[in-house]
């Protein structure tokens, strides 16, 4: 069913407003993929805080051009559906990529973080990125382990000096 220019509208709207605040963003060509994988995809992506969503390439162009993904406006091309990543980086990717594994029709076409345009290949990498609670977890690991090591070296010179008491008391003891 066509949409009327106000639901052109509408749509255009909704993803301009998703990708002005999403993270990165990955197209896919999903030819071949049946309702039911789709709508598994769908799940998925939900459970994961990733917005997802097929339209209409004009629209899509037109949704992204003032955006950090208008790079990705030319790649735009055949049956896409579109992955925003709001919660962290590397969630679309995780999705797109795990999903792809089980189902070889679902094909990464174009990548995009930080206004720039990726590789497909680079869906792995940026799969890896850690989410927001790993990435303060390793900051807070590197800036405690200073503090951990001084510690330690601290608690060193009274506990050589208890061993070397203890070692004077057995050298007495056993003479």
């Amino acid at each position: 069913m066509p949409l009327n220019l106000e639901q052109k509208k509408a749509v255009v709207a909704e993803v301009a407003e998703v990708a002005s605040g999403a993270l990165s963003a990955i197209a896919a060509e999903y030819h071949g993929l049946t309702v039911e994988e789709m709508t598994e995809l769908r799940v998925k992506a939900r459970e994961a805080g990733v917005y997802l969503r097929v339209v209409k390439n004009t629209l899509a162009r037109r949704a992204v051009e003032d955006t950090e993904f208008a790079c990705m406006q030319e790649g735009m091309v055949g049956p896409l559906v579109l992955a925003f990543s709001q919660a962290d980086p590397g969630s679309a990717a995780r999705v797109i990529k795990d999903f792809a594994k089980d189902h070889k029709a679902l094909e990464v076409k174009l990548i995009s973080i930080g206004g720039k345009l990726l590789q497909p290949s680079d869906i792995e990498t940026l799969a890896k990125m850690p989410t927001y609670e790993q990435s303060i977890s390793m900051l807070m690991a590197v800036m405690k382990a200073p503090v951990e090591k001084f510690v330690r070296t601290l608690n060193e010179v009274p506990g050589k000096l208890v061993r070397t008491v203890a070692a004077i008391r057995d050298a007495k003891e056993a003479a």
